[in-house]
């Protein structure tokens, strides 16, 4: 492709992009839905520019108002993920130059919104949770891409076979530091065509998210819930743990969410999985099995911020006023997953946010109105699940992972024991 047509073709994505009125990998699917003729490494400079874009917004903004021409073009040139000799193929004379020196710029000298990209209202909370080096610390890593984790499917394969096949495929992976069922690979190497990948000894997962199932640790025989499965990447988790035993609901208030799940299910070789759709937290089927189940995971709907290096958009397309109704949805769904917990039984509330308002906050909130629930501190419930340096996972009673310190998305649990 001439090297006009493709830096035209990534402006025009970023215009539908950066309307920021849907989520941003829907509607890079959808682009490239209409332009079935791009090959592999045209999608990629496509869709990499436009998450550096994302990431980078307010910093790329800042420099392109010195620019000419449409903005998203200049924004699409700093941001620029594919070759160097097609950009320059692609710039005229006046571009050249203007880049040159944007990009001979010293950005420790800007301010520091210009620096960390986040909006004001996320920056101020998080540098006061963490203090001035950790948030700094926290902004440079949710700039960066994240790397792709595995989970082997502990039914089917184990860790260091599965390695051994990535290998000989040329997919270099390492065992991820704290899970016993991840590995973590560099690049987007194309999995999906691996045959490890079709008959199911691997899953795409955040080491993150399946750390939130060893915390859950569920045994042979329980009934378990996987409160909002979502596509049930968590509840093949769960299952594979209990060894395809006893019985795993998968709840969803999603029918689209869940049918993503079929595919995979049926990969797994999971037999123990009910999933089923319910029409809100109250649903007729949660009450029939009020105190009946020994375990529950509710993943809860959450402003999914922990998620920024994969998913930049979200920091734009969030607002104080969406956290507010989040919360009330928060606490509603942990009060009603909390019914069906027997004597004994185990319940983890889990979110993939970095605000505390979204996470020790509801949980202090659960904790104060249910005296029947005890606290179980995430490291005693981590070390139990036989979780590598597990004491590294924790702040206090939770379960509190960061991208900066941790390599994986931003993931919050607490851990409770119905008396």
């Amino acid at each position: 492709m001439h090297p006009n047509a493709l830096l035209d073709l990534t402006t025009e994505l970023l215009k539908a992009v950066l309307k920021l009125d849907s989520p941003a990998d829907g509607v890079v699917s959808a682009f490239f839905r209409q332009h079935r003729n791009l090959g592999a490494r045209e999608r990629h400079t496509l869709a990499e520019t436009t998450y550096t874009v994302l990431r980078q917004r307010l910093l790329f903004q800042h420099f392109a108002q010195s620019g000419h021409g449409a903005l998203e073009r200049r924004l699409a040139i700093l941001g620029w993920q594919g070759s160097e000799t097609m950009l320059r193929g692609a710039l005229g004379p006046h571009e050249q130059q203007w880049l040159a020196q944007v990009r001979g710029i010293d950005c420790g000298s800007l301010a520091p919104k210009l620096r960390h990209n986040l909006p004001d209202w996320l920056a101020a909370p998080l540098q006061k949770s963490l203090g001035d080096d950790a948030f700094w610390a926290l902004a440079t890593s949710l700039n960066e891409a994240a790397p792709l984790d595995l989970r082997v499917n502990a039914l089917k394969a184990k860790r260091d076979e599965v390695q051994a096949a990535l290998a000989a495929a040329d997919i270099a992976a390492e065992p991820t530091p704290y899970s016993p069922w991840g590995l973590r690979v560099q690049g987007k190497p194309a999995l999906n065509k691996l045959e490890l990948f079709t008959r199911g000894d691997v899953e795409v997962q955040d080491e993150g998210s399946q750390l939130l199932a060893l915390l859950t640790d569920p045994k042979r025989g329980e009934m378990v819930v996987d409160f909002c499965a979502g596509a049930g990447g968590k509840t093949l988790a769960l299952g594979a743990a209990m060894r395809n035993t006893g019985r795993l609901y998968a709840f969803d208030v999603s029918g689209h969410r869940l049918d993503a799940l079929k595919p995979r299910l049926a990969r797994s070789g999971l037999s123990n999985v009910y999933p089923a759709q319910i029409a809100h937290e109250r649903d007729e089927r949660i009450k029939r099995l009020a105190g009946k189940i020994d375990r529950v995971l509710v993943d809860a709907p959450c402003s999914g911020l922990g998620t920024l290096r994969r998913n930049p958009d979200l920091k734009w397309r969030q607002s104080p006023q969406a956290i507010t109704e989040l919360r009330a949805k928060q606490a509603a769904i942990l009060a009603s997953a909390a019914r069906l917990l027997k004597p004994g039984g185990r319940l983890v509330y889990a979110t993939c946010s970095l605000l505390e308002a979204e996470n020790e906050e509801i949980a202090a909130a659960f904790g104060a109105e249910h005296a029947d629930f005890q606290p179980l501190p995430a490291l005693q419930a981590l070390q139990s699940a036989r979780v590598e340096q597990a004491e590294q996972l924790v702040q206090g009673e939770y379960l509190r992972l960061w991208p900066h310190r941790h390599r994986t998305d931003g993931f919050f649990a607490a851990v409770w024991q119905r008396v």
